[in-house]
């Protein structure tokens, strides 16, 4: 098991897009240790995400992993672990909704952000496949956030309103659930 540090807000890589991934590398054994690597730091530090930027990787690949289930947003369907290989995200629906983000690497903070709620996600699987998958609500966000990080970007970058910007005790004490 091996636990890699999150590099957090100002440290200039989580600024930097990262690179795409060949195709010939997916499959590779530096691959496969990096994707370990992941997902241990993700279960360890307690995420739905992790980029691979925020662990001061500069390759354009993220993994995700939602338990789903009941939660402060609403029941929430599951994502198994997946890992997404060069995303590219197409908006099918503009209309937007907010939620408090959260990110390991701003932590103790929360930032309310609206993104779209209907996206279609195009990636390459861990096969080394191309693959696709729609989400809506929660989940859609859950991927524009972690992929935010492969283009140098964070959440509060998408804050419309600083005074939604808040410490994450703060906001578990007095933020409206």
């Amino acid at each position: 098991m091996a636990i890699r540090k999150i590099i957090r807000m100002g440290h200039p890589s989580l600024r930097i897009p990262g690179k795409n991934v060949a195709n010939e590398f997916i499959g590779s054994d530096t691959m496969q240790q990096l994707l370990v690597d992941m997902t241990d730091t993700l279960r360890d530090y307690g995420g739905v995400g992790l980029a691979a930027p925020q662990i001061d990787e500069p390759l354009r690949m993220a993994i995700i992993e939602v338990p789903g289930g009941p939660s402060r947003y609403g029941e929430i369907e599951a994502i198994p672990l997946t890992v997404f290989f060069n995303p590219v995200i197409e908006i099918l629906n503009p209309e937007v909704a907010g939620y408090w983000e959260g990110c390991l690497s701003v932590p103790g903070l929360r930032g309310f952000v609206e993104r779209p709620q209907h996206v279609l996600v195009r990636y390459t699987n861990q096969q080394g496949d191309p693959a696709e998958l729609e989400l809506k609500g929660f989940l859609a966000t859950v991927v524009q956030h972690e992929f935010d990080h492969l283009d140098g970007r964070l959440y509060i970058d998408h804050i419309k309103d600083t005074t939604k910007l808040v410490f994450e005790e703060e906001w578990l004490k007095f933020a409206p659930q």
